[in-house]
């Protein structure tokens, strides 16, 4: 089987690392497209020896792109097109149908109740997504949650199909050398209590929420703040209205594997941590919470379907925090009272391992692949 995936862009994000990620455990020949923006995990894909093509897009309305992807698509003979993200899925599925491939299935990662990919959820992006999402085969869903979503959109139940997010369980196993290597690459104390937040610098992950609980919280204790985005500056700004600046450390875009070992990646920044606190409140998965549990680190979330979509008892050291920076504040000072525990792994984290979700997913490409004849979709 040769299949191709196209996605917006391929700088450090969940979406884009998961990807990556996941064409290491796919058995399938498979090359990438990104319409714009070969960042970090291009470089990556292109380590691993997968082939990657920027399409070099100017815009969402650039229409030129269009005939181009599909004539790639079409010199490629693919049996089968996987896109991924808005801009990527809208694109690809029509390029994949004008250029006759048997299977075109999209991944959603980014469906919450009101905004997708941190756009708001108007009528028009509501209905040009539906519109799509017709042209293709099937439609997955990251969590029984954003599976929920889409249906009451209405998206047909038979198309849509659940395939979680996955985890490397080993890459972040603790590793008590890891974390004082890292700790004295970041300038953070051995015996600090450092919180960590990993995600996209941006509003909706609400960050600024975290550096506002600093104020309640002893001089000891360091937030870690893990991405990138436009919300950089503010963050930065509001730690120094806060007066907590030196007690905040931005790390900056961080890929989930470093081929240099002086360059600290996602799981040597967990090792890093003492508790990861996800404030969002509106999550399609809950990546960063599960690759935190992976660690053996409690968690404080505000929403995580990949935790809530689960049987209660399967991570005990994850707790809902509903509130703002006093609830958070309250919530960190006790995990900070009770001490470091083991670091064990929680079922939650087992459950999304990423050899499931590839072998998940290898049933999903099947099944369209032998349910659709060659060169139609079915609507």
């Amino acid at each position: 089987m040769r299949a191709l995936h196209v996605i917006t862009g391929l700088g450090v994000g969940g979406a884009e690392q998961q990807l990556r990620l996941l064409l290491r455990h796919l058995p399938v020949s498979c090359d990438v497209v990104t319409l714009t923006n070969p960042g970090a995990v291009a470089e990556g894909l292109a380590a691993d020896g997968v082939r990657v093509v920027n399409l070099d897009m100017a815009g969402n309305r650039d229409l030129a792109a269009l005939p181009r992807l599909v004539r790639f698509i079409r010199q490629g003979r693919y049996d089968l097109v996987h896109t991924h993200l808005y801009r990527a899925c809208l694109y690809g599925r029509i390029a994949a149908r004008l250029a006759g491939v048997r299977a075109v299935v999209a991944t959603e990662h980014s469906l919450g109740e009101t905004q997708l990919e941190g756009r708001r959820l108007t009528a028009g992006v509501r209905a040009l997504y539906l519109a799509g999402e017709r042209l293709g085969r099937s439609t997955v869903a990251v969590s029984p949650s954003v599976a929920g979503r889409l249906r009451r959109w209405g998206v047909p139940g038979p198309r849509i199909e659940v395939v979680p997010n996955g985890i490397d369980l080993e890459r972040f196993r603790h590793d008590p050398e890891l974390r004082r290597r890292t700790r004295d690459r970041l300038g953070i104390a051995r015996d600090a209590f450092v919180v960590g937040g990993v995600g996209r610098l941006a509003p909706g992950k609400r960050f600024d929420v975290l550096i506002r609980a600093l104020l309640e919280l002893p001089p000891d204790c360091v937030l870690l703040l893990v991405g990138g985005g436009p919300q950089e500056g503010p963050l930065r700004r509001a730690a120094e209205q806060y007066g907590v600046a030196a007690r905040v450390v931005f790390a900056g875009e961080r890929p989930y594997l470093s081929a240099d070992p002086a360059d600290p990646d996602l799981p040597a920044l967990a090792s890093a941590m003492d508790v990861l606190a996800s404030p969002c409140a509106e999550e399609a998965f809950g990546l960063a919470v599960v690759e935190a549990l992976a660690a053996g680190l409690p968690v404080l979330y505000s929403s995580c379907p990949a935790v809530e979509d689960l049987p209660p008892g399967a991570a005990p050291a994850a707790r809902r925090v509903e509130g703002g920076a006093d609830a958070f504040a309250g919530a960190l000072a006790a995990v900070r009272a009770a001490g470091p525990g083991p670091r064990t792994v929680p079922e939650a984290a087992r459950h999304y391992c990423i050899t499931r979700s590839a072998a998940q997913l290898m049933d999903v490409y099947a099944a369209a692949l032998a349910t659709v004849p060659q060169g139609v979709s079915t609507p």
